[in-house]
């Protein structure tokens, strides 16, 4: 295929060209941006890393009711109504690693970056959530922690 193939392509079917354009920068920005959010995306098995090596902190954002019916050992439960930055909890892991964590993966990412804007050095969020750690065969401890 010659690029005056591609052309006469793009002339013929200008939607599915114009589309193509849209997704590629979309695409092109999501990732770019995803660069310099400044908290970074941890799979189960680097968390369990972190949580070994680095005693980090995990904050963990799902309901009560969830916390109680499965959660990773050793977090702790906040509500994300009452998730803030300046909390007696967060006061002292400003220099330690905070993992902010949540059913699905979607709400922590939020979390992170509000502890990212407050001074936190080394904010992660768990991708994928509690069913990333559940497909990954992992624990979870039933009850309050």
């Amino acid at each position: 295929m010659t690029f005056q193939d591609l052309l006469a392509f793009a002339e013929r079917h200008l939607y599915l060209s114009l589309a193509l354009v849209g997704l590629t920068l979309a695409i092109l920005y999501t990732e770019i941006a995803r660069l310099f959010r400044g908290y970074k995306a941890l799979r189960p098995a680097e968390l369990t890393g972190l949580m070994n090596r680095e005693n980090a902190l995990v904050i963990d954002l799902s309901a009560s009711s969830d916390f109680e019916k499965g959660h990773i050992a050793g977090s702790k439960s906040v509500q994300p109504s009452q998730f803030d930055p300046e909390s007696k909890l967060l006061a002292n892991a400003r220099e330690l690693p905070v993992v902010v964590v949540c059913r699905n993966g979607q709400g922590s990412g939020d979390a992170a970056k509000r502890l990212k804007k407050a001074g936190f050095k080394n904010v992660y969020w768990l991708d994928g959530g509690i069913g990333a750690w559940q497909a990954a065969d992992l624990p979870l401890v039933k009850g309050r922690a």
